[in-house]
């Protein structure tokens, strides 16, 4: 049946036959998580795009630490990340995740995060051991499920993630002196105060 809109009738003919999707042609995405302070949880900060985990971790650590304070970073694939129900309102995502029974086998563990103000980031909220990330969902609904409202939850096995080793963290060192890179420095308010106070 033709279609009345004039827009749909100017498209070129498609063929009966579809041909097999091409390879992609872009990077694979990578989620960052970095640490601003020692003994702070570590937060979800972004994305960037990779050929591998290896690289996503140097251009996570050039996209996000350069002007950033913090003292570690990783990063994971984010096809590894396995999330809940995203809720509105007063409405816990814990509510939407079913219990299953208790797997057998292997346990490994999970980095559970919370997502609990929505436009801010994920941030994290401890471990579980399960059998899978569905499992690691449930036990953290269990363990971390209290009376504040979770919009998102994520599970993400631990092997599965990029971590900054102990030597890579001297590569934040300096970064606490160079107060050049921060525009609180400049004290802005500071020299308008003394401007405004030169003109009465």
């Amino acid at each position: 049946m033709a279609s009345l809109d004039p827009r749909v009738n100017r498209l070129p003919a498609i063929a009966e036959s579809v041909s097999p999707k091409a390879p992609l042609d872009q990077f694979g995405t990578f989620e960052v998580f970095v640490q601003p302070k020692e003994g702070k949880p570590f937060q979800h900060e972004g994305i960037v795009h990779a050929p591998n985990l290896e690289m996503a971790y140097v251009l996570a650590k050039e996209a996000f630490t350069r002007r950033f304070t913090c003292t570690t970073l990783y990063v994971v694939d984010t096809r590894e990340v396995f999330a809940s129900p995203m809720t509105e309102g007063e409405k816990n995502s814990y509510d939407f995740i079913e219990d299953v029974p208790a797997e057998g086998g292997a346990k490994v563990s999970f980095e559970i995060y919370h997502l609990t103000k929505r436009g801010k980031q994920h941030m994290h909220v401890g471990s579980v051991k399960a059998g899978s990330p569905r499992e690691a969902m449930v036990l953290a609904k269990v363990k971390f499920n209290t009376s504040k409202v979770v919009y998102n939850v994520w599970a993400i096995e631990s092997d599965k993630i990029r971590f900054t080793s102990e030597e890579e963290k001297e590569l934040w060192l300096t970064l606490p002196e160079k107060k050049f890179r921060d525009a609180s420095d400049y004290k802005g308010g500071d020299k308008l105060k003394d401007f405004l106070e030169r003109q009465n």
